[in-house]
Parts: structure tokens; C-alpha cells; sequence
């Protein structure tokens, strides 16, 4: 255990800074892809391939799968947790406010998928197959993107890309479920919702006994995992069931005493973790060279889909909604700031990696277009991280010298 003042304890007090903890996250990005794409590339394989788990329970899957799935429930519950607070007591709780987020998930998936098929029909290979591939958004980088380069931007602007991004992995999961599942379980689902349902409960009545919420949390998440569906969401539900009303005898609400409990090992290890086996996509070994993936039409579709549909979508629906129909943003946010956040949203990664994989898993094995849709997602996401990146920057500068003259007519 970690004494006051020493090295674990300095680390959980740096992650406070978003800025840092975003860093982190990122380097773990970037080590993975060197490392998978070095001369020991294979030891990464080997270790990310490396089976862990009861083969009864269906839990003997390896360590990447157990880093999306499982380690990641627990950002995703501090997602919920956040998400319950905005929508009870924060800026989502105005119902016209919360609209345009969630109504910008939706197109935002459209206009990706719209790219992708305009492309395959100019190019005219037919291949349509990938077209949920670029309609993700990576929530973990996407926020960490934004806490590295969005300082000076308004708290309500995380609030919508986190809102936005967690809607669209929904439905990205939901297009999963409908298109890519093989069958779902019905009685397991069922009985997730009865463990999230239980938790629900326990929370409401205060009872915050760790040796009932972390098994019942457990539960829901196995059943979840069991059912065929993205285990993850068990995570958001768990969260959303927390109050974030306070009784009369609390001075903050569950929902803000458990994100201030779970973040720092969410920034400093789950995240991280997460990040270094899901980044590790090998683009050495890809057949034909990196030259080969950015000729195909496939691809194309993917690494364009991303950054400029995404813009497309989000930024083009949110224009509508705030020009036309008079839809309110978030507090202090103007469309130049969802503008960025528009390239932010266009890192897809993990879903997307998943999607393209199960978009071309019945392609024979040496065929390229798999192999192209998942470098075609590591290049657009590359794409939207260095577009939003700058767009960030531009928009945080101009906010801090907008900030510096207003301070100094005060001073005056």
C-alpha cells in the first residue's frame, strides 16, 4: 500500500490533472503500436493472445479481450455516474439542452456511414460490408484528447462530447447486437437487468456495503458479457442507478463521493492498460505495405469515414438544431468549439476495431480487406486526433486571451 507522499501517491495526485491523465493514457497508445510493430512484436502478440479464465463460466478469453471488457466496465461506470449527474442535477437536466448531444450521436453515425458508402460507389467496388466501421466514437481517447487540449474550454463541452460519445456507443453496440451477433441470451440478459436492478436498489436504501455492490456488480457484468452483448454497458447502467440527489445528511451525492473514489484508478491504470492492448495493431506485417491499404476502396471509406464524417454529421446536425430549430448548447459553448469536438469524435478505435473485424471474419484468410478496415481505423483515428488536436488549441488559446483582456478591463 501506498504511504502519504511516496511514488503511487504523487502519481494519484498528478492524475487530478486531466491534462496529465490524458498523457498517460496516450503514451500507453503509443508504446503499444512501436512495440507492436518492432522487432519483438511477437512477444506483444503472445502477450496480448495469452488465454486467462474459467473455460466453465465462457470467461477463457485473452488479455486484450479482458482489458476492453472487463477493465474498461469500470470507466464506463464512471461514465454513468457523470452521465446521472448531468441529466438530474447538471446542464443535461434541461431536456432541450440534453437533446442536442444526443441528437448529434445519431448524426454524427450517419454521416460516417453516408462517407463510406459514397466512396464505395466512386470508386465502384461494391464492397459495402464495412459501413458500420467508421461510425464510432472512442469515448476513453476522445476525453482524454479533450482534457490535453481543450484547456480554457468550458466544462459543458465535455459534458456534450461525453454525452454524445456515450449515445453513440450505445447504438454502435446495438448495431453489434442486430447485425454482427451470432444469437443473443435472453435469460442472461434478463438477468443482468436483474443484478443492475438489485444494485439500484441497495444504492437507493445507502446500503454501501462493498461486499454486496462489488459481487451484484460483478454479476451484472458477467451476465452482460454472457448475453452476447458488449459487456461494458453493464458498466453505464450500474452507474446510471446511483442517486444524485442528496438525502438531507450528505454533503455530496453518491454519484460525485463514487467519481471522486473510482477516477484515479480509472486514469492511472484501467485506462492506460486498456489503451496498450487495444492500440497495438501491427501495420508492418500487413500485406502489400501501408501503400496497399490506403489504395483500397475499403479502407478509404474507413480513414475517410472518420475524420470528415463525423465533421459532417456532428457539427452539420448540431448547426441545424442550434440555427433552425433553436436547440440550446451547453453553458458558455459556441459551434466553433463543437466544431473540434467534431474531429475528436472521429477517433474511433476501439468499436470500430471490433466492428471491422467483425464486418470481414468471414473473408478468407488471405484476403486484405480485414487487415486494410483495421489500419484504415488506426489512420483515421490518427487523422481525427491531430485535426481535433489543432482544432482544440485554436479554440483554448483564443478562450485564455479572451479571458486575459476581459481580466485586464476589470483590473482597469
Amino acid at each position: 500500500m501506498a504511504t502519504k507522499g511516496g511514488p503511487l501517491a504523487r502519481y494519484g495526485d498528478a492524475l487530478r490533472n486531466e491534462t496529465f491523465a490524458g498523457f498517460v493514457l496516450i503514451l500507453g497508445a503509443v508504446v503499444a503500436l512501436i512495440w507492436a510493430n518492432s522487432p519483438a512484436r511477437d512477444v506483444y502478440a503472445t502477450m496480448s493472445e495469452y488465454v486467462v479464465g474459467p473455460e466453465a463460466l465462457g470467461l477463457n478469453i485473452n488479455i486484450a479481450t479482458w482489458a476492453a471488457d472487463g477493465l474498461l466496465a469500470l470507466f464506463f461506470f464512471t461514465v454513468g455516474l457523470e452521465l446521472k449527474h448531468e441529466f438530474v442535477v447538471g446542464a443535461l437536466r434541461d431536456v432541450r439542452q440534453a437533446l442536442v448531444p444526443i441528437l448529434a450521436a445519431v448524426f454524427g453515425m450517419i454521416g460516417p456511414m453516408s462517407v463510406y458508402i459514397v466512396v464505395q460507389l466512386i470508386r465502384g467496388s461494391g464492397n459495402f460490408d464495412g459501413w458500420a466501421v467508421p461510425v464510432a466514437t472512442d469515448i476513453a481517447f476522445a476525453l482524454a484528447v479533450l482534457g490535453l487540449f481543450g484547456k480554457g474550454l468550458p466544462a459543458s463541452l465535455r459534458t456534450f462530447l461525453m454525452t454524445l460519445a456515450v449515445v453513440d456507443d450505445l447504438l454502435g453496440i446495438l448495431i453489434i447486437a442486430i447485425f454482427f451477433s451470432s444469437g443473443l441470451n435472453f435469460v442472461m440478459l434478463g438477468l443482468s437487468f436483474l443484478m443492475i436492478a438489485v444494485f439500484g436498489v441497495l444504492v437507493q436504501k445507502r446500503i454501501m456495503k462493498w461486499y454486496l455492490l462489488w459481487p451484484v456488480g460483478i454479476l451484472a457484468w458477467y451476465f452482460m458479457f454472457a448475453s452476447g452483448i458488449h459487456a461494458t454497458i453493464s458498466g453505464v447502467a450500474l452507474g446510471m442507478m446511483v442517486p444524485a440527489i442528496m438525502n438531507k445528511d450528505e454533503h455530496e451525492s453518491l454519484t460525485e463521493v463514487l467519481t471522486e473514489k473510482f477516477n484515479t484508478a480509472v486514469s492511472g491504470f484501467v485506462l492506460p492498460i486498456f489503451a496498450f492492448f487495444a492500440a497495438g495493431v501491427n501495420v508492418v506485417d500487413n500485406e502489400g505495405g501501408f501503400g496497399a491499404t490506403l489504395a483500397d476502396p475499403v479502407a478509404q471509406g474507413i480513414y475517410l469515414g472518420l475524420p470528415v464524417g463525423k465533421v459532417i454529421g456532428i457539427f452539420g446536425g448540431t448547426f441545424i438544431m442550434v440555427k433552425f430549430l433553436k436547440l440550446k448548447l451547453g453553458e458558455g459553448m459556441r459551434l466553433a468549439d463543437v466544431f473540434a469536438v467534431s474531429f475528436v469524435a472521429g477517433i474511433g478505435f476501439t468499436v470500430s476495431l471490433l466492428i471491422a473485424t467483425l464486418s470481414f471474419i468471414s473473408y478468407p484468410a488471405d484476403d486484405p480487406t480485414g487487415p486494410n478496415a483495421r489500419l484504415a481505423v488506426i489512420l483515421g483515428t490518427a487523422i481525427s486526433l491531430v485535426f481535433g488536436a489543432i482544432a482544440l488549441r485554436i479554440e483554448s488559446t483564443k478562450r485564455l486571451k479572451e479571458a486575459g483582456i476581459q481580466a485586464t478591463k476589470k483590473e482597469k
